[in-house]
C-alpha cells in the first residue's frame, strides 16, 4: 500500500478509519500529518486529561475554601433530600418555573449540555480510543443516533450563539469571550461530522477534531464551561440553603 494511492470507501465507520491512520500518505505533501496526529493522539491527550482533572480538582478546591470562608453558615443546614430535590428538578426539562418561563431557551440549552456530555462520552469510535488508551470499556451509541444529537447539537448552539446576538439583554451582558467559546463546543462535533462523513479533506478535518476536542477539554476548568460539575454544587447549596434553611422550594 506504500506506492498505490490510498481511496477512502464512501460509507464506513470511523472506528474503521482510525485502524487505517498508520498506513502512508499518498502525497509527500500531506505526510507532515502523520506525526502531529500520533502526536495529539499520544502525549497530547495524556497532558490534556492531566491538565483538565487537575485543574478541576484545584478550582473545587478553591471554591470550597472560599466558601467555607465566607459562606461557612451554609454547611449549619446541610441536607442531602433538599439538595439532590433541587439538582433534580433542574436536571429534568422544564422542570422548574425559572426553565418554564423561557421553554425555547430552556429545551435549547438543555439539548446543548446532554449532546455536549453524551456524543463524546459514548461516541462509538471514542470508546475505541478509551479503551486503547485508558483500558475503559464504555457502552456506545448507535452511529445514526450519534449523527443525529450531533446535529440537535450545532442546531441547539447556533440558537444559543444567535440569541446572544439578537436578546439585548443577553448581548449586554455577553463579553467576547462568550461567543468563543461556543464557537470552540461546537468545533469538535463539526469537525467529527465532517470527517465521519468525509465531507472536506478527511485527515485535515481529524486533525482538527481531535485538536479542538483537546483545547476544548483543556479550558474546561479555567471557563465557565466549568459548571457541568460545578451546577451540581451550585444547585445543592441552593438546596440547602432555600429549602432546609429557609422552606422554601427552590424550583
Amino acid at each position: 500500500m506504500s506506492g498505490a494511492k490510498m481511496t477512502l470507501p464512501v460509507r464506513s465507520s470511523l472506528v474503521a478509519l482510525l485502524q487505517r491512520e498508520s498506513a502512508p500518505w499518498a502525497e509527500d505533501g500531506e505526510r507532515v500529518m502523520d506525526p502531529i496526529y500520533e502526536l495529539l493522539r499520544g502525549p497530547v491527550l495524556w497532558i490534556t486529561f492531566l491538565v483538565f482533572s487537575m485543574g478541576m480538582i484545584v478550582r473545587l478546591a478553591i471554591l470550597y475554601r472560599l466558601s467555607k470562608e465566607r459562606d461557612g453558615v451554609f454547611y449549619n443546614h446541610v441536607d442531602m433530600k433538599w439538595g439532590l430535590r433541587s439538582i433534580g428538578h433542574w436536571l429534568v426539562p422544564l422542570g422548574t418555573r425559572s426553565l418554564r418561563s423561557q421553554p425555547l431557551f430552556s429545551i435549547a440549552t438543555y439539548i446543548f449540555h446532554v449532546c455536549l456530555f453524551a456524543v463524546p462520552l459514548f461516541l462509538l469510535a471514542h470508546s475505541t480510543l478509551w479503551n486503547e488508551s485508558f483500558g475503559v470499556s464504555l457502552w456506545s451509541l448507535p452511529d445514526r443516533l450519534a449523527d443525529f444529537l450531533t446535529i440537535l447539537m450545532i442546531g441547539a448552539a447556533t440558537f444559543l450563539f444567535a440569541r446572544r446576538l439578537v436578546r439585548s439583554e443577553v448581548r449586554i451582558l455577553s463579553a467576547p469571550w462568550d461567543y468563543v467559546l461556543l464557537i470552540l463546543a461546537v468545533l469538535p462535533f463539526l469537525t467529527g461530522f465532517l470527517a465521519y462523513h468525509q465531507v472536506g479533506p478527511y485527515r485535515l478535518m481529524l486533525v482538527l477534531h481531535i485538536l479542538s476536542g483537546e483545547i476544548l477539554l483543556i479550558i474546561i476548568p479555567f471557563t465557565m464551561l466549568g459548571h457541568f460539575i460545578l451546577f451540581f454544587f451550585t444547585r445543592a447549596f441552593i438546596g440547602f440553603e432555600m429549602g432546609a434553611r429557609r422552606g422554601a422550594r427552590p424550583w
